[in-house]
């Protein structure tokens, strides 16, 4: 039987901030001593996190758990999507790969995808008091309410009260709310008990009358307009857009190339922090700058897909130029496979069976496979003997000469390759830059000092001024009590 009581933030479009203000809720709640947990019917993201029972879920809900105190668990976002494609994504259920869907047969999945949603929503309500709940995207795309389960399909099954969550940042979020009122069907619309206004820079005085306006179109209730939390960035990122860093003046260039189907590019914000360090998160048509110390490729949801964008963008020929030069260039799993001498996929794991070139830059091969490997690991830095934590994502196994110079070793075993001059370096761990002793013996590898501050530290003070953030700003008592 379930005892928690629930409330569903949900938007007027993707990257409103739901994730961050469920976040700030979770975090709120659990400084009040509330038994809370997050959860998320489905995510579409290519960057996830192991989970403590072995699966994967988005990024957001992990951090939402972890604002939660909680260690993240499959149960808080049954269902993820990893585009592959344009039209087709991985489809990830309670932790597990499922399948590989294009559009038209996730459609005909979401009726059985609901039953597990169902399955693992009231599983957390058995053992906690509060659920909170992030949609994705928006109700008001009405085109997919016929088998919606991640927005008011879920909260009509359900019977969750839900807060509409507008960003004023992007500018006409009276007509976002407004017109999400206007469109949405009677069953819907009575779901919805308020909203909030987010991202709000300059006097929030001045929206006085925009406020009063939503109220008297709609009858729903403002729970208040929240400013810009300047420290947002600070925080894991989950996709693409939301990858804005301020530019740093640090002495060490690391440029990371943003491929089209990126993947787990989180790791690198703790590198972001370092004054030594200047991260470039380089978007796809512009060359890799001449003064990079270090270029990145991240992981990838389709290796062979990306080796050829990154060819698209001329990154190859300025990656030998920049190895010319006697730069350093470091792969992390799907960026890893691309440095090797060719990607096999004899069963059409990424689409089309076949083999990719690749860059050619470190003397391995990999052949991609149907198991994924999923796991959180405790490494050995090969160099250093350092101990560090990390975890391993990934469909595919690499061997070749250039792995008699591991980089690591997992359980005793050698991880990654190393290149006969040291300057190109390939791994599948992910995960390794949180651990600042780790961080920073890699940065005196580069030739700099890290600063020694705690990331994990960092990540915990934030969240803590996002929930002093909110307090401030929003009706936090009125939100909590909305939740049944």
């Amino acid at each position: 039987m379930q005892k928690a009581k629930s409330l569903m933030i949900q938007g007027t479009g993707s990257h409103v901030g739901k994730s961050m203000l469920v976040a700030g809720l979770c975090r709120l709640a659990h400084q009040n001593g509330i038994g809370v947990v997050p959860f998320k019917p489905q995510n579409m993201s290519n960057n996830s996190a192991i989970t403590v029972d072995g699966g994967e879920i988005g990024r957001a809900q992990a951090l939402q758990a972890r604002a939660a105190g909680l260690d993240s668990h499959s149960d808080m976002n049954p269902v993820l999507l990893k585009p592959e494609t344009d039209k087709k994504a991985q489809v990830i259920v309670q932790g597990k790969r499922l399948k590989s869907a294009n559009a038209t047969n996730y459609q005909s999945l979401k009726a059985k995808l609901l039953e597990s949603v169902i399955e693992s929503y009231r599983r957390l309500g058995q053992e906690y008091d509060l659920i909170l709940v992030e949609g994705a995207g928006s109700p008001a795309e009405v085109n997919l309410r016929k088998n919606d389960i991640a927005n008011m399909g879920f909260a009509v099954k359900t019977k969750i009260p839900v807060v509409l969550v507008g960003d004023i940042d992007r500018g006409g979020v009276i007509a976002q709310i407004v017109g999400t009122h206007r469109i949405l069907d009677i069953e819907d619309k009575a779901m919805i008990s308020g909203f909030i206004i987010n991202k709000f820079r300059g006097e929030p005085r001045l929206f006085n009358d925009g406020y009063e306006f939503i109220f008297k179109q709609t009858g729903w209730l403002g729970y208040g307009v929240l400013p810009w939390f300047d420290q947002a960035w600070k925080l894991p990122a989950e996709d693409a857009p939301d990858l804005a860093r301020p530019v740093g003046k640090g002495a060490l260039h690391v440029v990371c190339l943003q491929l089209s189907r990126v993947a787990n590019i989180d790791d690198f914000d703790p590198l972001s922090q370092e004054p030594s360090v200047r991260l470039t998160i380089l978007h796809p048509g512009r060359p890799i700058p001449g003064d990079a110390d270090l270029v990145v490729i991240p992981g990838s949801k389709s290796t062979r897909g990306d080796l050829d964008f990154l060819r698209q963008q001329g990154w190859d020929v300025d990656l030998y130029a920049h190895y010319r030069r006697g730069g350093r260039i470091l792969g992390i799993c799907g960026g890893y496979q691309m440095l090797g001498q060719y990607v096999s996929d004899p069963k059409g794991v990424e689409g089309e069976p076949g083999d990719t070139q690749g860059l050619a830059l470190l003397n391995v091969g990999t052949t991609l496979a149907e198991d994924k490997q999923l796991t959180r690991v405790k490494a050995v830095h090969a160099k250093t003997g350092y101990n560090f934590d990390g975890y391993e994502i990934h469909m595919g196994i690499t061997e070749g000469e250039d792995c008699r110079r591991p980089y690591a070793f997992v359980n005793g075993k050698p991880e990654g390759a190393i290149s006969k001059d040291g300057l190109i370096t390939g791994l599948y761990l992910h995960g390794m830059f949180t651990d600042d002793r780790f961080r920073s013996q890699f940065l005196e590898d580069c030739g700099i000092q890290g600063s020694g501050f705690g990331y994990d530290v960092s990540v915990e003070n934030v969240l803590d001024d996002l929930a002093e953030h909110m307090q401030n700003h929003l009706d936090i008592d009125g939100l909590f009590d909305l939740a049944s």
